[in-house]
């Protein structure tokens, strides 16, 4: 991943680029609420994004003292009160900022959960981690119809990959995760909303996999700090195509064993780049070049997959 500090500032001083505007002399205030987020790469993703636009970003990081939701609206209210223009949200407030916004986009209220948060007037919730899973399929795997999927993880990432997976072509999403009430509430979110979902525990995973046309990874297993393979290798294989939420490292086990019986990839760099990109839209109210603001990341931190071209 980003081999610099994600939070080094690229406008300071004579460094910022030539045409960047800077709104009322001060820089344009985005920024994430979320715990154990040091060292999120979103700084660098909005900063590269508003320097290909033309605007000075400022993205900041910003933990509350501990995973209450009155935590998360005290530091939610001192962002507005410091004029900031959005922020994004990740664990563990995605389900609980729903409470404090005055409009729901309708991908957020399907999903139950937001991840972006505009902050005007009122505070307007979205969910790119839904669309941005939608954009990075399409992008990766065109018009393959998702078919029925195993998805593996119930938990904020997994929700909102779940509900997308309908508008891709999925048939049906069958929900593991050891945690058995987590997977049993996405599964019953799913059918309430007209869709179908089921649920299996560990003893039938084998049985999920082989009839599965996907594969999706929602846990942190395979992530630089919890190696490993949610699945066991020996259940790949007959499947069309898989994905995997973690991308620190892109080329995790669960691809690398994907890539081994012929599926086709999406990366979780895919779902990161995406849901990034619309969130940006969102604050900024414009439209990015997605094929640019791709290459210029991957060139910049130097970002290669030896599965995925």
């Amino acid at each position: 991943m980003p081999r610099h500090d994600p939070e080094t500032t690229l406008y300071c001083g004579q460094r910022q680029p030539a045409g960047i505007r800077i709104e009322g002399n001060h820089m344009i205030k985005l920024g994430l609420i979320g715990r154990s987020i040091a060292k999120s790469s979103s700084p660098s993703l909005h900063k590269l994004l508003g320097e290909l636009t033309g605007y000075a970003i400022d993205y900041r990081l910003h933990e509350p003292k501990d995973n209450s939701p009155a935590a998360f609206a005290e530091t939610l209210q001192q962002l507005r009160a410091e004029g900031y223009r959005g922020c994004n949200v990740t664990y563990p407030f995605k389900q609980v900022a729903l409470d404090l916004v005055s409009q729901t986009r309708p991908e957020a209220e399907l999903v139950g959960s937001t991840n972006t948060l505009l902050l005007s007037d009122g505070v307007l919730a979205a969910n790119t981690d839904y669309t941005g899973f939608i954009r990075g399929y399409r992008s990766r795997l065109g018009d393959l119809p998702a078919g029925t999927v195993l998805l593996i993880g119930a938990g904020g990432v997994g929700r909102a990959v779940a509900f997308g997976l309908f508008e891709v072509g999925a048939s049906e999403v069958i929900v593991f995760d050891r945690n058995a009430a987590a997977a049993q509430s996405l599964a019953d979110a799913i059918n309430a909303a007209g869709f179908s979902a089921d649920v299996v525990g560990a003893g039938a995973l084998a049985d999920a996999a082989r009839l599965a046309d996907g594969l999706v990874n929602c846990t942190p297993v395979g992530h630089y700090k919890t190696p490993g393979n949610p699945l066991p290798p020996e259940l790949f294989g007959g499947q069309k195509w898989a994905f995997d939420a973690v991308y620190t490292p892109l080329d995790t086990e669960f691809l690398t064993e994907a890539h081994r019986h012929g599926l086709a990839l999406m990366s979780g760099f895919d779902l990161f780049i995406y849901q990034g990109i619309d969130a940006f839209e969102i604050f900024m109210d414009l439209k990015v070049n997605a094929t640019r603001a791709l290459a210029a990341f991957q060139q910049r931190y130097a970002l290669h997959s030896e599965l995925i071209r």
